[in-house]
């Protein structure tokens, strides 16, 4: 018998002991994940605004490069939420 072995035997019988722990982690990493987001968004349209105020004519190029900095910090925080979902529920 293989050490291996008996390390998925013991994580297999202490799996049920720490589910409502593993649940309550995935819940507290969805939230933190969506107040990341959040954070991480609202710090771009702060920056775009003071750009925007700093130089009027850039308006265009600001925005869509702070639509696609929203964006992929978005994609990141959708990943994070489904993770973190997909931990919960099974």
């Amino acid at each position: 018998m293989s050490i291996m072995s008996v390390l998925l035997q013991a994580a297999a019988d202490a799996a049920p002991l720490y589910a409502p722990i593993a649940k309550m982690g995935a819940g507290i990493g969805a939230g933190i994940a969506a107040i990341g987001a959040g954070l991480g968004i609202g710090n771009i349209g702060k920056g775009a605004m003071e750009s925007i105020g700093r130089q009027p004519e850039a308006v265009g190029d600001i925005r869509s490069n702070m639509i696609v900095a929203a964006a992929l910090i978005e994609g990141v925080a959708f990943f994070a939420i489904v993770v973190c979902l997909l931990i919960l529920f099974i």
